[in-house]
């Protein structure tokens, strides 16, 4: 019960083989490594900084507003 022999390796590749095919096993890899490299590129064009908006109002503490109320007083 302990570990596994090397015949049963050898039978559990044969079967892997058989099901999945001689030319699906590099098939497969040849996607998971597109699919980790596209993850990479993406998780690479989120750490790119965004640019902020340009547009900025600027507050001058000098400027006065007026209320409506005042503007209705001073009419």
């Amino acid at each position: 019960m302990g570990s596994f022999s090397i015949w049963h390796w050898v039978i559990v590749l044969v079967i892997v083989l058989l099901v999945f095919g001689r030319g699906k096993i590099p098939e497969l890899m040849g996607d998971m490594a597109k699919g980790i490299k596209s993850f990479k590129k993406g998780m690479a064009d989120d750490e790119e900084p965004v640019a902020e908006d340009k547009r900025t109002v600027e507050h001058r503490a000098d400027e006065t507003v007026s209320t409506p109320r005042e503007k209705a007083t001073k009419s």
